[in-house]
């Protein structure tokens, strides 16, 4: 069997940053958000021939990683339209009949992560599709086993395709966020790195804790290596928190313990139709190829 695992969360955004005219339901609610989910996971299940999905979302924006750094991301500067969906597109999930992970003390990332850890070593999974195309999730690529899926602009990144894009392997994914920041998140990175130095320090040194403290004994070709060293061992502390803020957890707490679990079996017919009706989306109701009933 494949697994897809979906992060929902970005599929929500996607749909309402789209710039398609609004969606709303017969009593004026913006549902653009929703909509554009239901039929992205239709054209996973109908047309890309998904079977076993898992969608995690992000049930509340703020997790633990709050309250270890107070400038990580909430859910300040996202639009009430779109936060208004997050329930809505939960239940619609459940109506479409896929499992659903809905992630408060963590972030969907970690329940993917977790789904990820989890199963990659089952004999019976062949493949475990991440349906992201976020670079924290680039940590949890195997091979060619695990890998991420960029389903809009139809790219594919296996273990080979994280060293071409990142210059470092899966491992040292989050050392190279901690060096260089990410914004999306909101945390910084260190002064004075960037993606060519981190790249070329953790490419030959893989974590924080391996590279010399002597930069005479660094041998990779970066401007300035002295400044960097001196930056790296000032912040040192800052550099292991961000690590930590950028370091996903395997331990989210997802109910279901074998893969098979995750086989969809189709719509719950009466909810689903009952839900397009809600949304004002007849044709979506068409979408499904399989019923439970």
């Amino acid at each position: 069997m494949e697994l897809h695992l979906v992060d929902a969360t970005y599929e929500l955004f996607r749909a309402h940053y789209s710039p398609r005219p609004p969606v709303r339901a017969p009593d004026g609610r913006e549902v653009g958000a929703v909509t554009g989910l239901m039929y992205t996971l239709l054209t996973l299940l109908r047309d890309e021939g998904a079977t076993h999905v898992g969608c995690a979302t992000d049930q509340v924006i703020r997790s633990f990683r709050n309250r270890l750094y107070a400038g990580y991301k909430t859910e300040a500067g996202v639009p009430a339209e779109l936060l208004a969906q997050f329930p809505l597109a939960e239940r619609a999930m459940e109506t479409l009949g896929v499992v659903v992970w809905p992630m408060v003390e963590f972030e969907a990332d970690d329940a993917l992560a977790t789904a990820a850890a989890r199963w990659a070593d089952r004999p019976e999974v062949e493949r475990i599709w991440i349906c992201t195309p976020d670079k924290d999730l680039a940590q949890c690529v195997r091979g060619e086993r695990v890998v991420t899926r960029d389903r809009r602009r139809d790219r594919t990144v296996d273990e080979a395709g994280v060293v071409a894009r990142w210059g470092v392997g899966p491992a040292s994914i989050p050392d190279y966020l901690a060096l260089v920041g990410d914004s999306a998140d909101g945390f910084p990175g260190l002064p004075g790195w960037g993606a060519r130095s981190a790249a070329a320090v953790l490419g030959r040194f893989e974590h924080l804790e391996a590279i010399p403290a002597n930069v005479g004994e660094w041998h990779v070709d970066v401007r300035s290596p002295a400044p960097l060293n001196a930056t790296l061992r000032a912040r040192w502390s800052d550099a292991l928190l961000f690590r930590r803020l950028a370091t996903l957890a395997t331990d989210a707490p997802l109910p279901q313990r074998d893969p098979e679990e995750l086989l969809w079996q189709g719509a719950r017919r009466a909810e689903f139709t009952a839900l397009c009706d809600e949304l004002g989306q007849p044709r979506l109701a068409e979408r499904p190829h399989l019923w439970q009933d």
